[in-house]
């Protein structure tokens, strides 16, 4: 008998539905189905810790491609606190070692970003078979060219980008679309190629606001009635990135702005004679249905995770290199972002279509 446990944890995009689907179907076209026990664990880690589980079937994952969100649900388990033991005294960790080996599990397979991997790396030292898929939109994780997630949030930026256009050009006015991407900047970075922003400001290239009010006039001197500024949610101006992380966390808390982008609405407004607006995505970026890459891509890498399981290959990341599916040992993944890079090939090439990030 084969028995695996599934959960998805942090914040849910999607495609996560697609990912379980190929793992399941992956470990059905190998396996009797009378042989094969499936555990959904519900809401994450949580789901794990308190032993909260669901028997699933091949029904459950039927249908279930184009449907945005997670069947099981998810939450945010924080690394830092997975040592901490709950309200009751629980410790966590034991507690979910406990659940794995009531259950005689032989795999975890868990979906999720950056803090999720770190708690999957730490089972797996704790002697847990683990094998991990990678889903985030900040299109982040360390081992892999691209995250499920990523192009459906980028479709949607883009979308957004692409409908302020025309608004924007009838009212002449200076339109600020805050894009998610707390700690990275891809979808700022891919949404604004895509839709054609004149600026964009991303965490890895810290901001001068007199170099974005420069390009704002130089614009309208040329004759362009609008400007379109893509702000990353963790977008930094040079004189913030020189401080400190306490001091740069102190400035913070006294902050009066909801976000980036109404801090960055004030600045623009009193510098220039423009209007200007705010337009926020937010959570729609991780909403819907998955665009056709990302089932394709999660359904690669679902098939990819039950051939490992199959292998007895555990302790591993499903990734993409090269378009070639990878087992990436978990050691190399937890900790680590991947950062957009600032002397990249295609921050070159953006500027050289004229778009501007702020820093020069």
């Amino acid at each position: 008998m084969l028995r695996i446990g599934i959960l998805t944890s942090g914040g849910d995009c999607q495609a996560l539905n697609a990912a379980m689907r190929g793992v399941v179907k992956g470990i059905y076209s190998k396996c009797d189905a009378k042989d094969v026990e499936i555990y959904g664990f519900q809401e994450g880690y949580k789901g794990l810790i308190y032993s909260n589980f669901k028997m699933l079937t091949s029904k459950d994952f039927s249908g279930i491609l184009t449907v945005g969100g997670t069947i099981l649900g998810t939450s945010r388990q924080p690394f830092k606190l997975m040592r901490v033991p709950d309200e009751n005294g629980l410790d966590k960790v034991e507690a979910m070692k406990h659940t794995y080996h009531k259950l005689n599990l032989d795999c975890l397979v868990i979906l999720g970003g950056n803090g999720t991997h770190k708690t999957a790396n730490l089972l797996r030292e704790e002697g847990l078979n683990v094998v991990t898929l990678p889903k985030t939109i900040d299109n982040d994780l360390w081992g892999t060219d691209m995250t499920f997630g990523f192009q459906s949030a980028v479709d949607i930026a883009t979308d957004t980008i692409d409908k302020i256009h025309t608004t924007a050009t009838s009212h002449n006015r200076v339109f600020i679309v805050e894009i998610m991407g707390h700690r990275v900047g891809w979808v700022a970075l891919h949404a604004a190629i895509a839709g054609g922003a004149d600026i964009v400001l991303l965490p890895e290239i810290p901001y001068d606001i007199d170099v974005i009010v420069d390009a704002i006039n130089k614009r309208k001197e040329a004759g362009k009635r609008f400007t379109i500024i893509a702000v990353a949610e963790g977008a930094i101006s040079k004189k913030d990135a020189k401080l400190s992380k306490k001091e740069l966390k102190k400035k913070q808390e006294k902050k009066s702005y909801p976000s980036v982008a109404y801090e960055m609405a004030e600045k623009v407004a009193k510098r220039t004679d423009q209007e200007v607006r705010i337009a926020i995505p937010g959570h729609t970026q991780r909403g819907g249905s998955p665009c056709p890459y990302d089932r394709v891509l999660s359904t690669r890498l679902g098939a990819a995770a039950a051939e490992a399981i199959l292998d007895g290959d555990f302790g591993n990341m499903m990734g993409v290199k090269n378009d070639k599916i990878v087992r990436v040992p978990l050691s190399e993944v937890a900790g680590k972002l991947k950062y957009v890079d600032p002397n990249s090939d295609i921050i070159k090439e953006a500027k050289l279509t004229g778009i501007s990030f702020g820093d020069e």
